[in-house]
């Protein structure tokens, strides 16, 4: 939020970080006060100040509504210049940018489900608590089945075991 006297602004678009609080607070003038939308276009070390209005708004000339920024950013400002595009906040706006926010959806004591709330919490952590300290699973194998595995011998020559890419196979 950008406070400039008694007017309050979001800033929407900043390209090439073209906004300078101190440089649109000696550039304002009481001009821009009717525009709900004032671009600023840095050109030659200077910034100049452009105020559009909404496009639903009657009798405005095309060229300063809304949906035309991108237009005179494209025709009326030097190529690739830095600028920037704010918007005035109305009074509602301002007031509840201005309140902090409170929480209330967290239960506290005085509440009557915050026993409801820890004992949930509590039984959440035991189910936890139980999935890490379960046993292992083991897997039984059935009688007919063998699994051979046979080690190769640590006697052999290293330069037949250099040959190879594993030291144990499977057979």
């Amino acid at each position: 939020m950008i406070q400039v006297g008694e007017h309050y602004f979001e800033l929407l678009v900043n390209h090439k970080e073209g906004f300078n609080l101190e440089q649109f607070k000696n550039r304002y003038s009481e001009v821009l006060d009717r525009y709900p939308y004032i671009v600023g276009d840095i050109g030659f070390e200077q910034l100049r100040l452009r105020g559009f209005v909404e496009d639903n708004k009657k009798n405005s000339e095309v060229n300063k509504r809304f949906s035309t920024i991108l237009d005179y950013i494209y025709e009326s400002c030097n190529f690739g210049c830095a600028y920037f595009v704010l918007r005035r906040l109305n009074a509602s706006e301002v007031t509840k940018l201005k309140q902090p926010e409170t929480i209330t959806d967290v239960p506290t004591e005085t509440d009557s489900d915050y026993n409801e709330f820890i004992q949930e919490e509590v039984h959440q952590t035991e189910q936890q608590v139980e999935l890490i300290t379960e046993e292992p699973i083991k897997v039984p194998i059935q009688k007919d089945e063998q699994v051979d595995v046979e080690l190769l011998s640590t006697d052999q020559d290293d330069s037949d075991v250099d040959n190879k890419t594993f030291k144990y196979f499977l057979k």
